[in-house]
């Protein structure tokens, strides 16, 4: 014997190894899964199987496998399947407007508490139909195709990676990602959705509240300490109109086939790389482009916007909550 040692758990060599190359083959993993069920859309013909926050989960499943969203994956299948259903059902019944859009977002605000459910992405399953004007029954099995093959892909890549060393970032995330505890900012952020679904709704342009735009204001209003977007808020605005302008300009020269989803998503992954900001719902607008019927460029002027007006409102209400706490 040398009388060295070993930190790493014997048996396990091959395992831990993986581990250290977790970072780097999310993004080539997630593109993979990207790309199949862009395939499985193509063939099927309903583009609802490419469900855009599919984008989000799966790149964060697959970089924090041990998250809080890759930990439930059976919440990850039944959360978005609920609001999904419900969004149908009050497409079929509403027109677009403010009320409906309330409705919608608080709703699927409902079931994610009723369920403890840390997939605020569901959230957007359930406001899609609406922004998008979808009827059909068809839409929520759709998204339980995708939903499904992740969650089995979230299990077994859980047991092949070990568990990270715990570091403040993912620390963040997780409390980001989990169901939140308390719901006093609900009200402020209810505002927020009714001042964006009146614009769109005067403007013409529903997608000014974009459903992924929703998800974001949700979890920087619940955890305004530690989402990684609350704490720069207005490059979220740039970020968003960034991978929003790649899944349109893909889209517009290679149509929405597997290719061009694949392309986009790891346009996206490069754009928050670049920034350093970890914001998987930005992954989820360089997709929808691919569920539009017809996508253009006033699309990304759309997102700007409506980011720049979830910027400018969360920083509004944080201010106004400082205020009353200092005055307190």
């Amino acid at each position: 014997m040398d009388g060295s040692t070993s930190t790493r758990p014997p048996g396990r060599g091959t395992r831990w190894r993986l581990g250290g190359l977790r970072p780097w083959l999310a993004m080539p993993v997630t593109a993979a899964y990207i790309g199949v069920i862009a395939v499985l859309a193509h063939v099927a013909g309903t583009a609802y199987i490419l469900f855009p926050e599919l984008g989000a989960l799966s790149h964060d499943i697959f970089k924090r496998p041990h998250g809080a969203w890759a930990r439930a994956p059976v919440q990850l299948v039944l959360t978005p399947g609920l609001t999904a259903l419900l969004g149908t059902l009050l497409t079929r019944r509403l027109a677009y407007g403010p009320a409906a859009v309330l409705l919608s977002v608080g709703s699927s605000i409902l079931v994610i508490r009723l369920l403890r459910s840390p997939i605020a992405p569901a959230i957007s399953a359930g406001l899609l139909p609406l922004a998008l004007g979808i009827r059909s029954w068809l839409y929520a099995p759709s998204i339980l195709i995708g939903t499904v093959v992740l969650a089995l892909l979230s299990v077994l890549w859980r047991r092949i990676m070990p568990p990270p060393r715990p570091t403040m970032r993912d620390l963040a995330d997780d409390i980001t990602e989990r169901t939140p505890a308390r719901y006093g900012w609900v009200a402020f952020f209810l505002g927020f959705v009714a001042v964006g679904a009146t614009l769109a709704a005067l403007s013409g342009q529903r997608l000014l509240l974009y459903p992924p735009l929703v998800v974001m204001g949700f979890e920087m209003f619940a955890h305004p300490n530690v989402c990684p977007w609350a704490r720069r808020p207005l490059l979220l605005s740039l970020v968003c109109v960034l991978t929003a302008t790649g899944g349109v300009v893909l889209v517009a020269l290679l149509g929405v086939g597997p290719l061009a989803a694949v392309g986009s998503i790891l346009i996206g992954i490069a754009v928050l790389a670049a920034f350093d900001l970890h914001a998987p719902p930005a992954l989820a607008v360089g997709l929808l482009p691919f569920v539009i019927a017809r996508p253009g460029y006033v699309f990304p002027v759309a997102v700007g916007c409506g980011t720049l007006l979830l910027s400018l409102s969360f920083l509004l209400w944080r201010w106004v909550a400082r205020r009353r706490w200092t005055a307190t």
